[in-house]
């Protein structure tokens, strides 16, 4: 059997299928997806963002609490997590390549691929796609792109502020029509693959798409759809539109719009390669997987964005779907499973031993083995921040979310929320649960093994990186 593996950033876990509070989104191929798929309800994951969630996909182990401080000289930014894969965890890739599979990974998720990572072990084939974001690819003299740099930040511009969007519009330069967008170039490669590839034996292809996360930036007329008739400013990174005070109803409207197009866009390039597994004849011997790493607050408790002090499912909740060829279409999981639980569920799924993670074979709950495999969940959301790791920690089941502070003392103490009273997570009541709030801090306690708020031993520089470095000190002569 051939495992394919869709891995997107920053898209929530609200959107696919009905029901849900954006289902209104044009998502098309992977609602049909979907209603084919073992469909697992309630999956976080343990340590996010975007980094600690991949390492544990690939080895199957907890990637929270931060325990390593491995030298991460040239790559940035240096929050707890933001690492190398531990040269003694065995990746999925390695495993399978062992065996015989054909492994690939093809990605635009250039934090991947920064110095001193090493998250393509055991690929055969490795594919980079350049240009997302910061990525280093390729620089030039800013004043190339100021007439787009106006399009998406307040006037007179800051140009240092925008230093890191500078650098993406530099690195997109070479755009002219949908097909060269980063999501795009991803998926073709993918196609391209699977033509070369498919008749050589078993596979494994991890396809890792940045996109949906910022800047939502799709390609013209994909936010037309959610906010048509609008002629301002697209501000494609959402914080720019509150740097010389608040911003329009209109203009927070198509900062949704925005990234709801870009999810409409991610869709289409996806729709492409289910299509192509269709084509070429491997969907009854295909495995395939979609997920997510973790969502973003589309003016979610009145903000956009992400991060550390906000750990509800808009954030921490990720899509997990699964097309198996031997199993039955459309069933729904609704128990607790987690991003390092993936890695054991495959590989089980391909009669391969792996006794050796921390994540759980989750497979248990579709076969109706067992009706659970934890009863609740501990997710650590890294902070960006100088000196010593630290960031904030989640207890969730199916009653309360209870958060507070790791590696430092909050002065806003602890956060309980009732989830049968107050599904949203609104109201803190953690001073009226004192039990609770005791054995939830006792639980993180154990994992951390020492007393809260914890000492990580990993120590963080937010240092930039050295295209971003280079515009800054750049840049000071245009302000």
């Amino acid at each position: 059997m051939n495992i394919i593996c869709i891995c997107l950033d920053t898209f929530r876990a609200d959107i696919i299928g009905p029901g849900k509070k954006y289902s209104h989104t044009q998502t098309p191929n992977l609602d049909a997806f979907a209603a084919e798929s073992i469909r697992f309800n309630w999956a976080f994951g343990e340590g996010q963002p975007t980094l600690q969630i991949r390492r544990g996909l690939f080895t199957g182990m907890r990637s929270f609490p931060w325990r390593f401080n491995f030298d991460r000289r040239g790559h940035w930014h240096h929050a707890p997590g933001w690492h190398k894969i531990p040269p003694e965890q065995d990746t999925i890739a390695e495993v399978l390549l062992e065996r015989g599979y054909l492994t690939a990974l093809i990605a635009d998720t250039y934090h991947m691929f920064k110095p001193t990572m090493n998250f393509s072990r055991g690929f055969a084939h490795l594919d980079f796609v350049r240009g997302q974001e910061s990525d280093n690819w390729r620089s030039g003299d800013p004043r190339l792109i100021e007439d787009q740099l106006r399009q998406h930040v307040r006037e007179p511009i800051n140009w240092q502020r925008h230093a890191g969007l500078v650098n993406y519009l530099l690195n997109q330069r070479h755009r002219r029509a949908e097909d060269d967008y980063s999501c795009a170039r991803v998926f073709r490669a993918a196609c391209e693959w699977l033509d070369d590839n498919h008749t050589v034996g078993s596979f494994f292809l991890w396809i890792d798409s940045f996109d949906p996360h910022e800047p939502w930036d799709p390609p013209p007329g994909y936010a037309d759809l959610y906010l048509p008739n609008y002629s301002d400013k697209d501000f494609i990174t959402p914080g720019a539109a509150s740097e010389q005070g608040d911003p329009t109803e209109d203009e927070l409207r198509r900062i949704e719009a925005l990234y709801l197009g870009e999810v409409t866009f991610v869709d289409k390039c996806i729709g492409r390669l289910l299509s192509k597994i269709e084509d070429l004849k491997l969907r009854d011997d295909t495995l395939v997987v979609l997920l997510s790493d973790h969502g973003t607050q589309l003016r979610d408790q009145g903000r956009f964005g992400k991060g550390a002090n906000q750990l509800h499912p808009f954030n921490t909740q990720l899509n997990l779907l699964i097309r198996h060829p031997g199993e039955q279409q459309g069933q729904e999981v609704d128990a607790f499973v987690q991003n390092h639980d993936l890695m054991p569920t495959l590989l089980h799924q391909l009669g391969i031993p792996c006794d050796w993670t921390t994540g759980e074979d989750f497979w248990q709950l579709v076969n109706g083995e067992k009706s659970s495999i934890r009863d609740q969940i501990i997710i650590g959301w890294a902070d960006f921040a100088t000196g010593n790791a630290r960031g904030r920690v989640s207890v969730r089941d199916e009653h309360w979310n209870f958060c507070t502070a790791v590696g430092y003392d909050d002065p806003d103490g602890d956060e309980l929320f009732d989830l049968t009273d107050d599904p949203t997570e609104i109201n803190n009541v953690a001073e009226s649960y004192p039990a609770v709030v005791k054995a939830c801090r006792a639980e993180v306690e154990g994992l951390l093994g020492q007393p809260l708020p914890g000492r990580m031993i990993e120590v963080c520089d937010p240092a930039p990186g050295p295209m971003t470095h280079w515009l800054q000190q750049k840049l000071r002569e245009f302000n």
